[in-house]
């Protein structure tokens, strides 16, 4: 078997692992003596929305917005579609229906909240005072600073109206029960999707060191909201949360498992070093690179042939205006470290099927990367330099395009040392 072959076949068994019709069917609130209403954000909610309305025997209608192209059949819950990662006008809509749709409701109603990875940029919701292109400002800053998503989600909830628990205390007294697949090193559920519909501790105060320590230039309207009180997060010992319940129905940890699984299954030894990765991309390629030298070199610590797998979520500080993300990125930089090694390939891709903002879930990469570019007079240095790995990947038609794959756990990165 082509090591592409194998790489891909692993990055199907991750994403059936956390195939929202597998995951949604065992883990289903009580009927309500009321309505059930459905809401949702994320990559993977409309894929959600439509494996609900199958598992769900009675009643229901509702809203989810999801990334544009990202959309799934539904007959009773609306899908809107809208921008991602940077927020538009379409999901400021989106976010008005969300939270008139939970108005209203009585005790004896349940919403059911389908939550998944890219529902901060889909849910611009901004305060009084700050405007879509403040919104869309801050999201710009965040992404290009190299912070880890955890603590770009604790900015985004202090800035919103929608996000850090608030969807949920809109709901108020129905019940609220969240099915969340977690994209998040950890699997911290308030900090998926920056948490609309799960309170947490983080405070504005806490915001405003990260503002600081990534030195982020942000709108006066924002940091003006962050200086106030107005900008306080519901907490979860708001009484208003406490016929609430979350459970994370698919996760990187259990998508690697799958992977591990199935490439054991075709007969290579596989080793998760960690789901919870984080870092700058290309410095996280050092240390996996790195390592799998030491094996091919010195069978150890692991024996040979083996595929080190990883999850979580690398960052991208942007310094040039190149096409890309977090994957290629990784896979460039890696490329440079093991060029001219045989016995040496890699793969990381996205599992929601995209990598970044371009059509990509991710890259191949192995030790002749360095030398087919440079037959084109291609620098890979300059090419990393600029964030322009997809380009790079590209010109050798080693990208990973598999289109939307309707859930979203992170990062999978894998190594084969053969």
């Amino acid at each position: 078997m082509q090591d592409k072959e194998f790489f891909v076949k692993l990055f199907q068994a991750a994403v059936e692992a956390a195939d929202p019709e597998r995951t949604i069917a065992a883990h289903l609130p009580e009927k309500p003596r009321g309505r059930t209403i459905v809401i949702g954000a994320g990559k993977g909610s409309a894929q959600m929305a439509s494996a609900f309305e199958k598992a769900w025997d009675g009643p229901l209608e509702g809203v989810v917005v999801t990334r544009y192209g990202f959309g799934a059949p539904c007959e009773r819950i609306e899908i809107i579609e809208a921008s991602h990662p940077v927020p538009d006008a379409a999901g400021l809509i989106a976010s008005k229906r969300l939270l008139e749709t939970v108005s209203g409701l009585t005790e004896d109603d349940l919403v059911v909240a389908l939550i998944s990875g890219g529902g901060s940029a889909l849910l611009p919701s901004p305060p009084d005072g700050m405007t879509l292109e403040d919104e869309i400002a801050v999201n710009k800053a965040l992404l290009a600073s190299g912070a880890p998503i955890s603590a770009m989600n604790a900015v985004r909830k202090h800035l919103s109206t929608i996000k850090g628990g608030r969807l949920a205390a809109a709901a108020h007294p129905a019940r609220v029960f969240s099915l969340i697949v977690s994209d998040i090193p950890g699997d911290n559920p308030a900090f998926v999707a920056s948490g609309p519909t799960v309170a947490d501790e983080t405070t504005r105060e806490d915001a405003l060191r990260i503002v600081e320590r990534y030195n982020l230039d942000l709108p006066a309207a924002a940091l003006k909201h962050l200086q106030s009180t107005a900008a306080d997060a519901p907490k979860p010992s708001d009484t208003k949360f406490a016929t609430h319940e979350h459970r994370v129905i698919a996760s990187a940890a259990v998508s690697l498992e799958a992977s591990a699984k199935a490439a054991r299954a075709l007969g290579i030894e596989a080793v998760v070093l960690s789901d919870a990765i984080e870092g700058e991309a290309r410095e996280v390629a050092h240390v996996h690179s790195a390592l799998a030298k030491q094996v091919l070199n010195k069978n150890q610590p692991f024996t040979k042939p083996v595929v080190i797998l990883s999850g979580g979520e690398t960052t991208v500080t942007v310094r040039g205006k190149g096409r890309g993300g977090r994957n290629s990125e990784f896979l460039l930089s890696l490329a440079i470290d093991i060029d001219g090694y045989d016995g040496l390939s890699a793969f990381a891709a996205d599992t929601d099927g995209i990598d970044g903002s371009e059509d990509n879930a991710g890259a191949f990469a192995d030790g002749s990367t360095i030398a087919r570019l440079l037959e084109k007079g291609l620098d890979a240095s300059a090419y990393l330099n600029g964030n322009d790995a997809w380009s790079a990947f590209n010109t050798i038609d080693d990208l990973y395009v598999p289109g939307p794959t309707g859930t979203n756990v992170n990062d999978l990165r894998a190594i084969l040392v053969r």
